[in-house]
């Protein structure tokens, strides 16, 4: 998978992506991450990429030619998603939908914005990851490439782990326990040790059940509530 990102401030982009998985993913050729510097293709010789708004007001605005310049000249893969309060929401549904793309570019906004025209004649989509103010996209360009990233196949050393995380499935993720079996007279529950597989997996889902129903309500809402198989499955482990 190839993902573009448009920027400012390409240096914070890479920081983090040439690390961690990222960086064994685009070592190993299941990602290529690429980041054009918008700077470059500003027509002054300070590089300028923003002006004042027309009719006034405060905040500069992203001139709308060095953003096609790049997109244009660079042939970024589409389609190019500008990072917006004003996008849609991002989640794992929409991670797993970018995940089964060949690629996608990212657009990352500063100061008050990008030219109004950027938005109607260029970018394909917009997307927020959240209902709060950053001082530009690049934070939200890591959340995007991130969550899309580990859900290419090789991504992960553990393909199964991706399949088993929060939201995956519409709940969060049951909980988990490591070595020492005891530790300060805590113990992890017994059904983890016992090795049958059919009931550590029964007491997985009915934690993550139980979890989201105390957590996040809204999710179980969204699955239409508690099914009689889910009340029952709670009831077996004692968590009705």
């Amino acid at each position: 998978m190839r993902i573009d990102v448009l920027t400012i401030f390409p240096e914070l982009i890479q920081n983090y992506t040439n690390t961690t998985i990222l960086g064994r993913a685009q070592e190993a050729g299941l990602l290529e991450i690429r980041c054009h510097d918008l700077r470059d293709q500003s027509d002054d010789a300070h590089r300028s990429i923003d002006g004042s708004p027309f009719g006034g007001g405060a905040g500069m605005i992203l001139k709308p030619d060095p953003i096609f310049r790049t997109a244009e000249q660079e042939q970024v893969p589409r389609p190019l998603i500008y990072l917006s309060p004003a996008g849609q929401t991002f989640n794992q549904n929409v991670a797993e939908e970018l995940a089964t793309l060949d690629g996608f570019s990212l657009l990352c906004g500063r100061f008050e914005g990008v030219d109004e025209r950027v938005r109607e004649h260029l970018i394909d989509r917009e997307i927020s990851i959240g209902d709060y103010v950053l001082a530009g996209g690049e934070l939200g360009a890591l959340v995007v490439i991130e969550s899309v990233s580990r859900l290419v196949p090789g991504v992960l050393g553990n393909e199964e782990s991706s399949a088993d995380e929060s939201f995956s499935n519409g709940l969060l993720e049951y909980p988990h326990y490591t070595r020492p079996a005891q530790y300060r007279g805590w113990m992890v529950p017994e059904v983890l040790r016992s090795g049958n597989h059919g009931l550590v997996d029964r007491w997985r889902l009915a934690q993550a059940l139980a979890r989201t129903s105390r957590l996040r309500r809204d999710l179980i809402d969204a699955r239409g509530g508690l099914s009689g198989d889910d009340l029952a499955l709670l009831r077996e482990f004692g968590l009705e």
